[in-house]
């Protein structure tokens, strides 16, 4: 996990704190039968995408642990707002649970008013873990590197345009930066989900596309898509030709696409630790790490607080990022 040094982080962790200790006293009761019926874990998402892919590889495995199904249950709509208030809403006794991911952290900075608090209205339950950010081009865009990218986009400001799966999402984001680091005008294209922005990339009404490995590499691997760069601090095992942007000539630009497991806050501690529980260990599983890996996720489990610790430092870096690129919702 990385290292939070705001004050805001510091908070929110110490806050986490207060309200475990104070639910303790009624969470054993409430634990003690947890779970008996099954589990919904709404994915804010189009199926397809990474985070319904994650939510589907865990199920099988939690169902063995927690006795219980998991039922992924797509509610999308509004960059993923429409599924984080349901869960945010939806009584908090561990059977309703959502997959946060990138987009959990930078709503409070994009949306006035925000759609929910991320630190009152949410518990952390468990970090799944993260994936590169690639940047992905139809093979009709004559560019082979980041430099040849940069290098057409300044001599045909505008003409390039950069798809994203919606406002406020890390391809959204990843776009504005590199317009900013590169000085560069790339077009902003936002689709309502993932599954259209592909269908379009490969067809060629899209040119670009900050996508999240696991989603892209199929197209990849196959040649359909030309992998340019990874946001990251190293190279993928999964694509090991593919150069960081640091070594394409881009340095510290990192987008790091994150996916995690948030329950209704006011849950009973017993429940969120047995649930924390059951996800560090489904993570742990053989089967899902093999699988993980094949789809280029860097696997994170940990505690309750890494994950609170993790999504106020990443709320702390991109509501920076959001206000000097002056990024709003339309």
């Amino acid at each position: 996990m990385h290292s939070i040094p705001h004050e805001r982080a510091r908070r929110w962790t110490a806050a986490v704190a207060v309200g475990l200790a104070g639910v303790a006293a009624c969470g054993g009761a409430a634990a003690a039968d947890f779970p008996a019926r099954p589990i919904t874990v709404v994915v804010p998402y189009p199926p397809g995408g990474t985070p319904d892919i994650l939510a589907r590889v865990l199920g099988e495995t939690l169902a063995k642990t927690l006795g219980q199904p998991l039922i992924v249950e797509n509610r999308v709509g509004a960059s993923g707002n429409i599924g984080g208030q349901a869960v945010a809403r939806a009584e908090p006794n561990g059977y309703t649970l959502l997959m946060c991911a990138f987009g959990c952290a930078v709503a409070p900075s994009l949306y006035t008013p925000a759609p929910y608090d991320v630190v009152k209205d949410f518990a952390p339950v468990a970090m799944i873990g993260t994936v590169p950010s690639v940047l992905v081009v139809n093979p009709g865009v004559p560019a082979r590197s980041v430099a040849e990218l940069i290098a057409y986009a300044k001599a045909n400001p505008g003409k390039l345009n950069s798809a994203s799966s919606g406002i406020g999402t890390s391809a959204h984001l990843a776009t504005e930066l590199l317009n900013t680091k590169a000085g560069i005008q790339l077009t902003h294209i936002p689709y309502k989900g993932a599954g259209q922005v592909a269908a379009d990339l490969l067809g060629g009404q899209v040119d670009m596309y900050f996508d999240n490995l696991p989603a892209s590499l199929p197209s990849i691997r196959s040649g359909k898509l030309r992998a340019l760069a990874v946001a990251s601090q190293k190279r993928s095992p999964s694509i090991p030709d593919v150069p960081t942007f640091a070594e394409a000539g881009v340095p510290d630009f990192l987008i790091t696409p994150w996916f995690g497991i948030m329950a209704p806050a006011r849950t009973p501690e017993a429940v969120l630790d047995r649930l924390n529980q059951a996800f560090v260990a489904a993570l742990k599983a053989p089967e899902v790490r093999t699988r993980m890996q094949q789809l280029g996720v860097d696997v994170a489990p940990g505690s309750r607080q890494d994950l609170a610790g993790f999504i106020a430092g990443e709320n702390e870096k991109w509501k920076a990022i959001i206000q000097a690129n002056k990024i709003r919702v339309e």
